[in-house]
């Protein structure tokens, strides 16, 4: 079945969500789920990655996991080729070429979780500016009531994340059955206490960047005229082709059932489909439509604002390209070597302290070779990737407590500034 979409009256078009959903989802899939994937780095054990390519290059040097962000390191030291469509953990081996020491240091989290910590390392304070006293102080506990019962600090932490990884986060205001009622039946003598209750009852739910597919004004693109959201649902039930598809995808067992769900709101109306069939539909009395739009970083023109992640993505990859160029030469030069000439079996015989070894051969030579020499300029590179990263991110290590040289005096508060400037700025947008 396809969208009815009726009764949001002739302003939406079937055949626009249509395109949304079938071609626009899976496009921002790939954009923003990359962006999560980085910020996270999840590992994924090798038989639940499906890749097989990717499992024989690793076994090689055996590791059974793989990481998000072994996406971004070059072919000589995966032994993998990458592209878009083969996904994060997905990859075509390159001839002979062997998986090399894969070293991969996420500066990208610690960076946005001690901004988040930074932002909102405290519950924030709302003050109304009424100026009735009493008045004022049932208006700050409402908004306070709100924000508690839908996880306070908590609350504001997630969106926070979720705003500087994708750039930005929508938050829609799902008002309980309470409040449903109230409007129906509606009373002009609330008591406070009841007011409180009815405020616990309305929750914030918080919309992923890669769910969200708003419809703009075709002339102001800061004006959101309906809201779709398309996800996919995880059921409490097996599914009934769960084999045929675990049997395609090379596994045993049963699979989780999951539906396919779209959502479309408007000022007037809402609908719920689910594997494009409708499952339910309603009218809303706000007259509005009850999302909130928070960009992370204003992008002028664009519904989307500046994310924290994505300009980190490529100095992310330069600095664990180096870092495994690094371990893999430690690796080779670590260890003392030897090339031993005119010696019958000398590749079978052990080298250990006490052990003899003799041949008739006046010509035999044992040649030492290896061991680790100093690189400044590796150092001095991985060093100035860092740095290139302090820049672009606005966040220094000594935000996070991280002190790597001498700072001199930090008692004026004006030299604490200087030096926190870029994620005090930061903040403060």
């Amino acid at each position: 079945m396809g969208y009815d979409v009726k009764v949001f009256g002739e302003g939406l078009d079937a055949e626009y969500v249509e395109w949304l959903v079938e071609e626009r989802w899976p496009e921002i899939q790939t954009h923003f789920g990359k962006m999560w994937e980085y910020y996270a780095n999840p590992i994924m054990d090798l038989h639940q990655t499906g890749a097989h390519t990717a499992q024989r290059k690793a076994n090689e040097s055996g590791k059974c996991y793989v990481l998000a962000q072994e996406y971004g390191l070059p072919a000589r030291i995966t032994g993998l080729t990458r592209c878009a469509e083969a996904g994060v953990y997905g990859g075509r081996p390159v001839g002979d070429i062997r998986r090399k020491e894969v070293v991969i240091e996420n500066d990208i989290a610690w960076r946005i979780n001690a901004a988040v910590d930074f932002l909102f390392g405290k519950p924030i304070s709302v003050v109304s500016r009424a100026p009735d006293g009493r008045k004022r102080a049932e208006i700050e506990g409402i908004i306070k009531a709100v924000f508690s019962a839908n996880g306070g600090i908590g609350f504001l932490q997630d969106m926070a994340v979720l705003g500087a990884v994708y750039g930005f986060v929508d938050c829609m205001v799902r008002p309980g059955r309470e409040i449903y009622e109230q409007i129906s039946n509606p009373s002009s003598n609330l008591s406070y206490e009841v007011v409180l209750g009815l405020a616990r009852a309305i929750g914030l739910e918080l919309i992923e960047a890669p769910r969200a597919l708003p419809v703009l004004d075709e002339n102001d693109y800061r004006k959101v005229i309906y809201y779709v959201q398309h996800f996919q649902q995880a059921k409490n039930k097996i599914a009934g082709s769960g084999k045929m598809l675990n049997r395609l995808l090379g596994r045993d067992g049963e699979t989780r059932q999951v539906v396919s769900v779209t959502e479309i709101t408007s000022a007037e109306a809402w609908q719920r489909y689910e594997d494009k069939e409708l499952v339910a539909e309603g009218k809303l009395p706000w007259g509005f439509l009850p999302v909130v739009h928070i960009q992370n970083l204003a992008q002028p023109f664009y519904y989307e604002g500046q994310s924290d992640v994505e300009p980190l993505m490529p100095i992310q990859d330069e600095l664990n390209t180096r870092l495994s160029d690094r371990a893999s030469r430690i690796t080779m030069q670590s260890f003392k070597m030897y090339l031993g000439k005119g010696i019958e079996g000398f590749a079978e015989r052990p080298i250990s302290p006490g052990v003899m070894w003799h041949t008739d051969n006046p010509d035999a030579t044992i040649e030492e070779f290896g061991g680790d020499d100093d690189h400044p300029s590796e150092n001095a590179h991985i060093e100035e990737i860092r740095e290139a990263m302090d820049k672009i991110s606005g966040m220094t290590p000594l935000v996070a407590g991280v002190i790597r040289t001498k700072l001199g005096n930090l008692t004026s508060a004006v030299a604490l500034r200087l030096t926190m400037m870029g994620m005090l700025s930061k903040t403060e947008r």
